[in-house]
């Protein structure tokens, strides 16, 4: 029913029933001013008998109490009329809408900016689904609301009404190139699936999959916020130490289980790793005098697998994040699994200090920020690089004294200057860091060997894959 229709019925209801609340009271006011005209005319019936006056007052009171008690009875009575006509009215919306949504049509009216007509469901011009909360896809998922949106499209709250939770959905751009990205994101979430489908090595779950005119839908379980988000919201203090050894050893350990099947995440970064529950309480730090979020479990899965490549699959020039991009990509150099393990190291670090490593838009301003921090790029990787106009006679083509020089200079320092403390714990991080940010990806620690790593060895075993960390 269009909502211009519904509006005039219920104006006409309203006024039916203002209506009869008027003549009702007209009727009272007639039967006011009679009794007054009843009370001036009773020096003429004195004369009567005082029977007759007592049973004429005794008849007029009797009338005048049914007479109201009819009109308060038809008054209650109109009132559950309309209220149940408005409720019908209600319901049978709601009816319409929801057999458009089961058809895979839009609720919306075709008065609405956002109107799909004729059947059909509109895009906007970036080519994400026109949605509203409320919404049903596949007569199955509601729509709640928005988690969070990027260049694929949006990841929306849903309710499942066949399994009865709360899911994440990815909802694709329905556009060409998006489609057929996530159908290879898909065929990896399958695989996924199949080699681990109980979930041990934490990467996200798959819950289903569909087509919806146009638009690619993979479904998750909801989970918390990133361990981004979290240091965000946390104003960027680092997590605890323990949280730091947790986070790092489920990261590697679900590297190493990709690795193992042939395949390269290429995009680790702290926005694609969730916690299964963000849920925290907030402590006072005397260190940095103010207060800090303190997580309650630090159990995390890896997401996003967009960009995920197996070994045999072709490997596009530049991958990765800026901040977490391996040497060998920048230099283009060709990659494989070790430009994982550098994001790691990358991330890690981030998890410890609660600062990016590498902050920075420009080539040869990160290769600058690397060798300010690691020291000299090898040679023979200079060599091999198609890269050469970042260097001159074999060195890197940088001036220290230019305003870029100066900001590089004034914000990193070398690797070992970032340790917090000189405890055993802390210098066996920065040592393995060490190894993952090596320049040389034949020579970089593997997944494998980071786990075996003796900063891990003060993981209580249980806790190295359990959500009790804390």
């Amino acid at each position: 029913m269009k909502m211009s229709n519904r509006i005039d019925i219920l104006r006409n209801d309203e006024d039916e029933y203002a209506y009869s609340k008027k003549k009702h009271r007209r009727c009272s006011d007639d039967k006011k001013r009679s009794r007054s005209r009843s009370r001036s005319q009773s020096s003429s019936r004195r004369r009567s008998s005082s029977r007759s006056q007592r049973r004429h007052r005794r008849y007029r009171g009797s009338s005048g109490t049914r007479a109201l008690k009819r009109s308060h009875d038809r008054e209650i009575r109109l009132k559950q009329y309309y209220n149940k006509k408005h409720k019908d009215l209600h319901e049978n919306e709601n009816r319409g809408r929801r057999r458009n949504l089961e058809n895979g049509h839009s609720s919306r009216s075709s008065s609405e900016s956002t109107v799909c007509t004729n059947h059909q469901v509109k895009d906007d011009k970036d080519g994400h689904l026109i949605y509203r909360s409320g919404d049903w896809l596949q007569n199955r998922y509601e729509i709640w609301s928005l988690l969070g949106e990027g260049t694929f499209g949006k990841c929306l709250e849903c309710y499942d009404r066949k399994h009865d939770k709360v899911i994440a959905l990815k909802v694709i751009k329905n556009i060409e190139k998006y489609r057929e990205a996530a159908k290879l994101e898909l065929k990896v979430l399958e695989k996924l699936s199949k080699k681990d489908p109980e979930g041990k090595h934490l990467c996200i779950k798959l819950l289903g999959a569909f087509d919806y005119h146009g638009h690619v839908c993979l479904a998750f379980p909801k989970l918390g916020k990133s361990v981004f988000d979290f240091l965000k919201e946390n104003l960027y203090q680092p997590y605890p130490m323990l949280h730091t050894q947790h986070i790092a050893y489920q990261l590697l350990s679900s590297v190493k289980f990709l690795h193992s099947i042939k395949l390269t995440h290429t995009d680790l970064k702290p926005e694609n790793m969730l916690f299964v529950d963000s849920s925290y309480d907030t402590h006072w730090n005397e260190k940095s005098r103010q207060e800090v979020r303190i997580l309650h479990s630090s159990e995390m899965r890896l997401i996003d697998f967009g960009s995920a490549t197996f070994d045999h699959e072709h490997h596009s020039t530049v991958v990765s994040t800026r901040h977490y991009r391996a040497p060998e990509v920048v230099l283009e150099l060709g990659w494989s699994q070790p430009c994982d393990i550098w994001s790691c190291g990358c991330i890690i670090y981030e998890v410890y200090t609660g600062n990016t490593l590498f902050q920075t838009h420009d080539n040869r301003e990160h290769l600058a920020m690397m060798e300010r921090t690691l020291g000299k790029i090898p040679s023979h990787m200079i060599k091999k690089s198609k890269k050469t106009k970042y260097f001159r006679k074999g060195m890197l083509d940088w001036d220290e004294y230019s305003s870029e020089g100066k900001y590089v200079k004034d914000n990193c320092r070398p690797l070992n200057e970032y340790m917090t403390s000189n405890r055993t714990v802390h210098i066996e991080l920065f040592d393995l860091l060490s190894k993952m940010l090596e320049y040389d990806p034949d020579k970089r620690i593997t997944a494998h060997e980071a786990l075996l790593h003796p900063y891990f060895t003060c993981l209580v075993p249980r806790r190295r894959n359990d959500s009790s960390c804390s």
